[in-house]
């Protein structure tokens, strides 16, 4: 990012946003009208640590320049520039984009108490330029993932921003050149082609170690496996059947429970995320994403490669729980409601439901478009009931 470019990315504050960081765990000061966060550098400082806290949310004068004080060399002046954030607001253009949110400035998070969400809700596109201009987050023209790693804006505007829904009628670059971003984009229908056959493959597996017949002991050899599942299709008990079915039910509500958990805790870990690019960034492909573009088809259900990664530590728990019978019975349910999950989750955003389905609908957009913090369930309210998230 060249000089230019990075003075227009600056953002905007005010001496009130400004003060707030005024703690020694998070400090930022003004020099000549340019806002610096020095948290990283505050302890290292060479005239100590109590000298710069003494300027902590303030601005520091010509202090820097006073040779009674303090001699500052060049070299000091660049390192101070590595920790540019922003600058003060003079025009009256800035300030307004320094205003408050509830002044709507920058800080305005596009999603207004008073918003209506209808069964049949439907946002209007962003305005690309002006929403750049006004807010100096990211450029939706451009690709987004090195906006967000090259970015010096804090933890607290990055989640304020990315729970700022936008819209664009195509799908947002991430990466840039058309050979990279087919891996960055996953159509609604790849997680039922991927995990259904392997579902199916864990049911059959269940209801022949329920009926105590010989399974190849490795689930990869899709030859041998099919040649078993072939072999032993008469010999399937009805107990076994009714017993896989049970694990199988149970995977389901077990499913219901770690749709709501991995998004309340691990998607929206927000309180407990570092303030570091790189964790910024993790957040924004994991989940921040989708709440920046909602309604971005392509990146609306989770790459295949995301999802196994997720789903390791649970069945691994499965199977030390449990035989591998009931385990793998109770992953097959897991994994076919988890299809459910992620194609209702886009039906939610792009498709017309049935009654009750708009219903959900509705539910599910409020917790985009009103709390974020609120609403967790995707297929269904019950564990917001029981946790009392419910919106």
């Amino acid at each position: 990012m060249d000089a230019t470019e990075q003075q227009q990315r600056l953002r905007v504050f005010n001496a009130d946003q400004v003060s707030k960081h005024d703690r020694l765990e998070d400090v930022w000061v003004v020099h000549k009208g340019k806002v610096y966060d020095v948290t990283d550098f505050v302890l290292d400082h060479p005239g100590g640590d109590d000298l710069v806290m003494r300027y902590a949310g303030k601005d520091m004068g010509d202090i820097m320049d006073d040779i009674v004080e303090h001699v500052h060399s060049d070299s000091a002046y660049e390192l101070l520039e590595e920790h540019l954030i922003g600058k003060i607001a003079t025009t009256d253009e800035e300030k307004a984009m320094a205003a408050s949110a509830a002044e709507g400035g920058a800080a305005f998070s596009g999603k207004p108490q008073e918003i209506v969400i209808t069964e049949d809700f439907k946002p209007t596109d962003t305005d690309l330029s002006s929403d750049f201009k006004k807010t100096q987050f990211l450029d939706l023209s451009r690709p987004l993932i090195m906006q967000v790693w090259n970015a010096k804006f804090s933890k607290e505007f990055y989640l304020e921003q990315v729970h700022s829904p936008r819209h664009l009628k195509e799908p947002a670059r991430l990466l840039g050149p058309w050979y990279l971003e087919i891996f960055t984009r996953t159509s609604w229908y790849v997680p039922a082609m991927v995990w259904l056959p392997i579902s199916a493959a864990l049911f059959s597996r269940s209801l022949q170690q329920f009926s105590h017949l010989t399974v190849p002991a490795n689930g990869f050899d899709f030859r041998a496996v099919a040649e078993a599942a072939h072999r032993n299709a008469d010999k399937i008990t009805i107990q076994a059947t009714s017993q896989t079915l049970s694990c199988f039910i149970l995977g389901i509500f077990i499913w219901t429970l770690l749709e709501y958990s991995l998004h309340r805790f691990l998607f929206h870990i927000d309180d407990l995320l570092p303030d570091r690019p790189f964790f910024l960034m993790l957040h924004f492909l994991l989940h921040g994403i989708h709440h920046y573009l909602p309604m971005d088809r392509l990146r609306l259900v989770m790459p295949p490669l995301l999802f196994f990664v997720l789903q390791v530590p649970f069945t691994k728990l499965g199977h030390i729980i449990f035989p591998a019978s009931i385990a793998n019975g109770i992953i097959s349910g897991a994994f076919a409601m988890y299809v459910v999950y992620d194609t209702m989750h886009y039906a939610l955003h792009h498709t017309k439901l049935p009654a009750h389905l708009r219903k959900m609908k509705k539910y599910h957009l409020e917790h985009h478009y009103k709390n974020y913090e609120l609403g967790f369930g995707v297929t269904s309210r019950m564990w917001d009931y029981v946790f009392r998230t419910e919106l």
